[in-house]
Parts: C-alpha cells; structure tokens; sequence
C-alpha cells in the first residue's frame, strides 16, 4: 500500500505591491468590487490579486502584510494571477520591484552564488544568471571554493560579475514572465 500525502500548501506572508485600482473588478472572483491591489510574494514571487479595505492607502514597491491573521490593509487574497493577467502598469513596476526584494533579502540571494549547481555536464545554473557566461561560472566556482561568498559586493569584487542583484533581478523577472525553459528561483 501507498502512502499518499498531499502536496503542502505554500502561502506568502509578505508582498509587494506593483499596481492597485480604485473600485475595480477582480479579474479571478466573479462580482467582486472595491479596491483590487497586485502585488508579487516576497517568499515564492507569487503573483496575487488582492482585495484591499477601501479606506487603505497603497505606494508602488510597499511591502505589505498578506498572511493569515492581523492583516491592516487587505480584506482577502482573491488568488494567483498569471503574468499575462498583470495591467501595463504592474509588469512596468515588476523589474524595480525585483530589484527591491533582492536587496532586501541580499544573503538569501548570495546563498544562490554558494550553492547552485551544475544541470548537466555542460550547462551549469550560475549560466542562467544574466550576465554569466562560461568563463565566468569557472571563475564564480573557483573563488566560492576557496571562501563561500558574503555580499553581493563580495560576487562582484570575487566573482567578476557587475551588480549581481540586478541580474538575479532580471532572472527573476524572466521566470515570472515564463520566458525561461528552466528556471533556478520560481517553482512552476
């Protein structure tokens, strides 16, 4: 006999808002109306539409509470939205946005640096990574070996790579957009 587990249900706490309208439809909940808020996930960049108390006050890139309880601002998650689904406005603000939320979570992201790996004999994951050609992965490899990366500062200085957050940036933009046949950061 089998043992069957269903799949753990990952939720995010935090997000970033990239656009919101005031007295708007849902895109995803049918006769739903008020102040409709898109933002993307600070743990899984999940896009997610919102429904917002219609006194709450939004700036583009804020970071807000989404979770289960003592939410200020947010009366529900309406659900995930699919980049196409995001207004002009909010893909526009997506890149700065990105670019945010990896300086905010700067050793999160220098992590990746420490720890990604080869996907086959000729294609290693750091090459997904904007900006890192071959030569540059033997070198990335060569300097973590030698002593795990700190900061981004220390993947430029060592690495060789100019502005490391703003290229994971771009990659993560990629990835959400579902540009990329393999992604390293976004679970499909």
């Amino acid at each position: 006999m089998m043992n069957y587990s269903a799949p753990v249900k990952r939720y995010e706490e935090y997000a970033y808002v990239l656009d919101y309208m005031q007295r708007s439809r849902s895109k995803l909940v049918k006769n739903r109306e008020g102040l409709i808020v898109q933002v993307v996930g600070e743990e899984y960049l999940t896009l997610l539409e919102l429904l917002a108390l219609d006194t709450a006050t939004f700036g583009m890139g804020e970071r807000i509470y989404i979770g289960k309880d003592r939410r200020e601002k947010i009366v529900s998650v309406l659900g995930k939205l699919n980049f196409d689904d995001l207004p002009p406005g909010a893909k526009q603000e997506l890149q700065s946005v990105l670019e945010q939320m990896v300086q905010a979570k700067e050793q999160k992201y220098v992590a990746y640096f420490n720890n990604l790996q080869p996907i086959t004999p000729r294609l290693h994951s750091l090459e997904l990574i904007p900006g890192i050609g071959r030569t540059l992965t033997v070198g990335i490899l060569d300097q973590r070996e030698k002593k795990p990366f700190e900061t981004f500062a220390d993947v430029e200085k060592r690495g060789g790579l100019k502005d490391p957050g703003k290229q994971i940036a771009k990659r993560l933009y990629s990835e959400i957009a579902g540009q990329e046949r393999i992604n390293i950061f976004v679970k499909r």
